[in-house]
């Protein structure tokens, strides 16, 4: 019994974005005592996740912005070593992966997206997802569409089935719909089943939080509050949305989708409280039905909601905790050989770049087209892509008015694409150009004049002293 407790037993792992000094801490949630501590990470807002509870992930901080490349750092929690460390193209903000583990997405503060899948470390898309920095996502709870949220309160919803699409990774996908209701920077995105409909709520720096339907992205119900809200967190079994406020408080409240929509609700009338913070609060998350709470103050406290007060509050004095993650407490216990070869899920370095999408593969993992679908192409058949497939097989029959217009629209695509790939080259050719301007004005610096008596000076101190007075003259 006491081993299956202990077995049961959660763990909360926490980290800050200040500084790589900091690390990432576990805690002990009903001891308060430190189980763990990994060094050098500090992990962007959003940017820590455990992937199939046996890995922490982390996108480290760039303080250079996009700019200048980035790294997401993977930690086995069953064994210390080293992390697993790959080199982005660019800095990574928020990252997440899918329930299933299989892939993982990155944005970056450019607005450019990332996709991988984790098995292989295979860069699988990257697209420009939005102009502005991309501050939090989330996949849905099927894993079907991934969420953006941006500074400048665009929420943006992608459906992963064109994502994995390698066949078609040359092109941008397309873009399931938009939303551009808040005013503000949007801090918080999170989704749940409400009966026969998933929907999702966001929320967001102009004091508001939002809830939409997934599927269709009709807006459902405004929730007004006093303050900036600057994190979610929904109750695992009620409907209860937690909100965290720029001036420490958390805003209880119960969801009511199916009675009002399309209104605005007025939160402090109806609302219940909760005070312990001074300063902002950064992140919520539960453990089990306990509310944990992150803020500015540098500490951060599990609560009992039903009554109302705080049972344990731990101190961070290093740096205030910006992202926090609930882990299982044998996740931490060291696993036999047979475990290891049995249970122990495989990760890859991921790709800095994007490779080349093997023919045979068709789609990723768990989308691979039908056996019918693989058979040797025709003669005429240039590419592997499947728009490809039908203009030429329709060519064979008749050039109908949709069909070329299909192919009118490739076309577009491939030479915008091109297009852009050429800019993407360019760009690089004068960035390497620059480099070594640099590095030859260095060199010229550096390096001290060479002396008079060198053999080449020598001669033309020899020739111009042969010469006559009139030659020297002219």
């Amino acid at each position: 019994m006491e081993m299956g407790e202990k077995m049961n037993k959660e763990a909360l792992v926490v980290c800050s974005d200040k500084s790589t000094c900091i690390g990432i801490t576990v805690w002990d949630l009903e001891t308060g005592e430190q189980l763990l501590h990994i060094p050098t990470c500090a992990a962007a807002p959003h940017g820590l996740f455990c992937l199939r509870n046996q890995f922490i992930v982390a996108s480290q901080s760039n303080r250079h912005g996009s700019f200048g490349g980035g790294s997401i750092f993977i930690w086995p929690l069953n064994k210390p070593q080293s992390p697993l460390r790959s080199y982005t193209l660019e800095a990574m903000g928020p990252i997440s992966c899918t329930k299933d583990g299989l892939y993982i997405a990155g944005g970056a503060p450019s607005g450019n997206a990332y996709l991988w899948e984790v098995t292989s470390g295979r860069l699988l898309r990257t697209w420009h997802a939005h102009h502005k920095s991309l501050k939090c996502m989330v996949f849905s709870d099927d894993d079907s569409l991934l969420l953006f949220g941006c500074t400048d309160g665009i929420i943006s919803v992608w459906s992963m089935i064109s994502l994995v699409d390698v066949e078609d990774s040359g092109s941008s996908p397309s873009l399931l719909y938009y939303s551009s209701e808040h005013r503000s920077s949007i801090t918080g995105l999170v989704t749940m089943s409400a009966g026969a409909r998933s929907i999702f709520i966001s929320s967001s720096l102009d004091g508001t939080c939002k809830v939409w339907e997934l599927v269709s992205g009709r807006h459902l119900q405004t929730l007004v509050y006093p303050m900036s809200v600057t994190a979610i967190a929904l109750h695992p079994l009620e409907r209860l949305l937690f909100s965290g406020s720029v001036d420490g408080n958390i805003f209880v409240n119960v969801l009511d989708i199916g009675a009002v929509e399309d209104c605005f609700i007025t939160t402090e009338d109806q609302a219940f409280v909760l005070k312990v913070h001074n300063e902002s609060i950064t992140a919520l998350t539960f453990s089990g039905f306990h509310l944990i709470s992150a803020s500015e103050d540098f500490t951060f406290c599990l609560w009992d909601t039903i009554n109302r007060v705080v049972l344990r509050r731990f101190n961070n004095r290093k740096g205030a905790v910006t992202n926090m993650v609930v882990i299982k407490q044998s996740s931490l216990f060291p696993i036999s050989n047979h475990q290891r070869v049995t249970h122990q899920f495989q990760v890859s370095l991921l790709q800095k770049y994007p490779q080349p999408s093997n023919p045979g593969k068709g789609m990723a993992t768990f989308l691979s087209f039908p056996a019918s679908r693989s058979k040797p192409p025709p003669t005429h058949f240039l590419g592997n892509n499947l728009l490809d497939h039908l203009i030429s097989g329709s060519e064979q029959e008749e050039q109908t008015p949709a069909m070329l217009q299909t192919k009118l629209e490739k076309n577009i695509d491939d030479r915008l694409w091109v297009t852009s790939m050429t800019k993407h080259v360019m760009e690089i050719s004068k960035h390497l150009q620059c480099r070594l301007l640099d590095m030859m004005q260095c060199r010229l610096l550096c390096n001290p004049y060479e002396p008079d008596s060198s053999p080449k000076k020598k001669r033309h101190k020899i020739q111009s002293q042969n010469q006559t007075p009139t030659e020297q003259s002219q």
